[in-house]
């Protein structure tokens, strides 16, 4: 059986996505959920996909993956969710590999094939059709642009029922790996320094997390845009700089820091930048990369950097667990302290083309389109 939903689909490389009327397979397999879509995250990884940035699912395509809804119906073999249940939507992995079955599941060695090729993994299946032909719809594993969603018990995490789920999607990705690349990855101790290099939805994250969870008493923001340099200030920034202000952002960390950042995080994929994240470290300090780049783009470093002890790490989904990771973050908000909800811009699902626009002109930090009412 097949449920017409309006979705929206890219239908060829560059295109924006047009809402659409598609059929949906609306008897989840016996390890999926189907839920009804409240709302759902726009991500950068989702327009660079749509312009096959990363060699993803065929086209026509379904992006969205941070999705948030309840959930309608579950496979037989289904049992941390319920019908009812209030979700957020994240990542997929394989739960088989040696990474996966070590914790490390944002490292799972088949974490591209069960997020970025718009098919079920084993039967290369897709739950999303047009006309009876085939629509690119397991985008990791969920394709939440749109009204309903087949997404994997894997990928869904249950939220309290006093939590508005309208605002919980961006918590699967975006939020999540900018607050756990602080909280998981780079571990800063308290009263450490942090320079965040990209203040957009993932380095406001940083930021947040920096302050009022990790404790960080020097918090640099550094971004082109000013806007996001004043949010981010409101959010637990102490310093920031705009590099169109000056030409000297690594000397000025140093000198903010005494000697040096004790860690940084890079999230514009720009290779200068990746650098100047390298370079403005104190000795031994530690740069995450998060920012994704095109395969084969390189970066110059200067190698002596590296015999003093400093570290360079690339970091995924911010080394998160989502099924632990994402609770937390909900409570963090309750008490205040991670108010990721002040970065959310709501849209309508048929204004999805001005929340790609602000998204791509930086008027918005984190745009979240509206489905349906929870």
């Amino acid at each position: 059986m097949t449920l017409d939903i309006t979705a929206a689909v890219v239908n060829e490389e560059g295109a924006e996505p047009e809402l659409e009327t598609i059929e949906l397979d609306d008897e989840p397999r016996e390890d999926e959920v189907l839920v009804r879509i409240v709302s759902a995250g726009v991500c950068h990884t989702d327009l660079s996909t749509a312009d096959n940035f990363y060699g993803g699912p065929p086209y026509p395509q379904v992006l969205g993956h941070e999705g948030a809804g309840i959930v309608e119906a579950v496979g037989e073999e289904v049992t941390d969710v319920e019908v009812g249940d209030q979700v957020a939507m994240s990542y997929d992995f394989c739960g088989e590999c040696p990474n996966c079955l070590s914790g490390q599941i944002p490292y799972c060695e088949n974490l591209y094939e069960h997020n970025f090729l718009g098919e079920r993994t084993g039967d290369g299946t897709s739950p999303l059709s047009r006309d009876g032909d085939r629509v690119s719809g397991y985008f990791f594993a969920q394709s939440s642009w749109a009204e309903y969603s087949i997404a994997n018990e894997r990928n869904v995490v249950r939220i309290d029922d006093d939590v508005p789920v309208e605002i919980v999607g961006p918590l699967g990705c975006g939020i999540q790996t900018g607050a756990g690349a602080v909280m998981n990855a780079l571990e800063p101790e308290s009263g450490s320094s942090l320079a965040v290099f990209g203040v957009g939805s993932v380095g406001i994250s940083s930021v947040m997390a920096a302050a009022n969870v990790s404790s960080c008493t020097e918090i640099i923001a550094v971004d082109l845009n000013g806007d996001r340099l004043e949010k981010a200030a409101e959010l637990g920034a102490t310093h920031t700089i705009n590099p169109e202000e000056t030409d000297e952002v690594v000397e000025e960390i140093h000198e903010v820091t005494g000697g040096g950042a004790d860690y940084s995080i890079e999230t514009t994929a720009v290779p200068e930048v990746l650098r100047q994240a390298v370079d403005c470290t104190t000795i031994p300090g530690e740069c995450g990369l998060i920012g994704a780049a095109p395969a084969g783009t390189e970066v110059s470093l200067d190698m002596h950097t590296f015999h003093f002890g400093h570290k360079l790490r690339g970091i995924i989904e911010g080394d998160a667990v989502p099924e632990l990771f994402i609770p937390t973050l909900v409570e963090l908000w309750k008490q205040g302290r991670f108010p990721f909800d002040e970065i959310i811009t709501h849209y309508e699902f048929d204004e999805l083309h001005d929340a790609i626009h602000d998204a791509e002109e930086g008027n918005t930090i984190k745009p979240v389109l509206n489905m349906s009412s929870p």
